[in-house]
């Protein structure tokens, strides 16, 4: 994983016999000499040591030294997750190569786009993000974020949740601005990390149905796998039937896209204003951001299980967060709830099943690990709130009873 470029440089990579589904060694070879391959174009001369490997699914992130800069590096096959490609979704390893070298040549790839939103992103009034070191033939460097993440703060103090909710959703103001999208119209959105398109992608059609059949195929034992498969086809079916009462997608207000409690970071401590990592800028309104950060602060009590009354204090003060943030009669509100949980249900289930399905070679981050062993309980969840949501005549109920579900299943 640390060769140097002169030792295994990508233009020569030896690819595997024909016809094979990528492995992840071949995938992590791959990527790490693509990053020491960026780094000596970037940095001339640098000596470049890949010291850690950060678990993802979605792409190849090392902590990187170059030089005497401690910087991460993350790279992105196909704009594909990595669970995705080592399913084979895009062919043989010969076929990824073939066509990640197409890949590189387009001015739109996935970390192209990442890299020039944080640019826009800088010339705002907020959000702060992390900045880009350099970008090179799909690889993106930033630089590391120092100080607690929000999902350490929600656990260290819960009754301080509405505050800092509050305080992150200042800064996303300017995105949630009518005729903010103007600001992307230069470098594209990533529609690839939307909530429902994402949903729609995994379970549509007779391929939706396998993948749901497959889930925990190589990460759970055969009872668990068959209770957590037996809940999420009844979600899923569900969610498909919620998933077209939702509000158009796009509009002229930008959503972050990619908020969770452990890229929110505090590095001038929690009073003080707040950086983001890893923007995915979308057209779409503000409840997207709303909902993929309650769905993702709930999985993070899910795997952290910080018990019922630290839990409940948290979800409280996220009830409150949210009561804060509009306006409207009882009515529309109830239903602008309604839309919040459809979307964190189907981001929920994006994500759990994105773990539930990787290759037992793949390294998971510990987050993903802990809702695996969880499987059980989040499926249960899913399975009881959108029971709710298709039950329930009165929208505005439908809020209160999921973070009721939500405190249960968390501790």
């Amino acid at each position: 994983m640390t060769e140097s470029p002169e030792e295994a440089p990508v233009s020569v990579y030896a690819a595997p016999a024909p016809y094979c589904r990528p492995g992840v060694g071949d995938v992590f070879v791959y990527a790490a000499a693509q990053i020491h391959q960026a780094a000596a174009d970037i940095w001339p001369g640098a000596p470049v040591v890949l010291e850690r490997h950060v678990p993802s699914v979605t792409g190849y992130v090392h902590q990187a030294r170059v030089g005497d800069r401690t910087l991460y590096a993350k790279t992105s096959l196909l704009g594909l997750s990595l669970v995705s490609l080592l399913r084979g979704a895009a062919g043989s390893w010969p076929d990824v190569l073939r066509a990640q070298e197409e890949y590189l040549t387009r001015a739109d790839d996935l970390l192209a786009r990442e890299a020039a939103q944080i640019g826009v992103l800088a010339g705002l009034d907020g959000p702060r993000v992390c900045a880009v070191a350099g970008k090179h033939r799909g690889v993106i460097f930033t630089e590391p974020v120092a100080g607690s993440c929000l999902g350490e703060l929600l656990l260290r103090e819960p009754a301080g949740t509405r505050g800092l909710l509050a305080g992150l959703f200042a800064e996303l103001r300017p995105l949630h601005r009518p005729s903010a999208a103007r600001h992307l119209e230069a470098v594209g959105v990533i529609g690839e990390r939307g909530i429902s398109g994402t949903f729609l992608r995994k379970f549509n059609g007779l391929s939706g149905r396998v993948y749901v059949d497959r889930l925990g195929e190589e990460r759970c034992t055969p009872a668990v796998r068959e209770e957590v498969v037996t809940l999420a086809r009844r979600s899923v079916r569900r969610l498909h039937r919620l998933r077209m009462t939702l509000p158009a997608a796009e509009g002229t207000t930008l959503a972050y896209g990619d908020l969770k409690p452990e890229h929110v970071m505090y590095p001038d401590g929690p009073g003080e204003r707040p950086v983001l990592l890893d923007p995915g800028l979308q057209r779409a309104s503000m409840a997207v951001d709303v909902a993929k950060l309650v769905s993702r602060i709930v999985l993070f009590l899910a795997a952290q299980r910080p018990g019922k009354e630290t839990a409940g204090r948290v979800l409280e003060g996220l009830d409150a967060f949210a009561g804060d943030l509009v306006c409207l009669s009882r009515q529309e509100r109830g239903r602008w709830l309604a839309n919040v949980v459809t979307l964190w249900l189907m981001d929920t289930t994006n994500i759990l099943s994105t773990y539930l399905s990787a290759p037992a070679a793949l390294p998971l981050p510990r987050l993903g690990l802990e809702l695996v062993e969880r499987a059980v309980p989040v499926c249960s969840f899913l399975d009881m709130v959108s029971a709710d949501m298709s039950s329930m005549a009165d929208p505005a109920g439908v809020w209160g009873q999921a973070l009721t579900r939500a405190v249960e299943a968390v501790s």
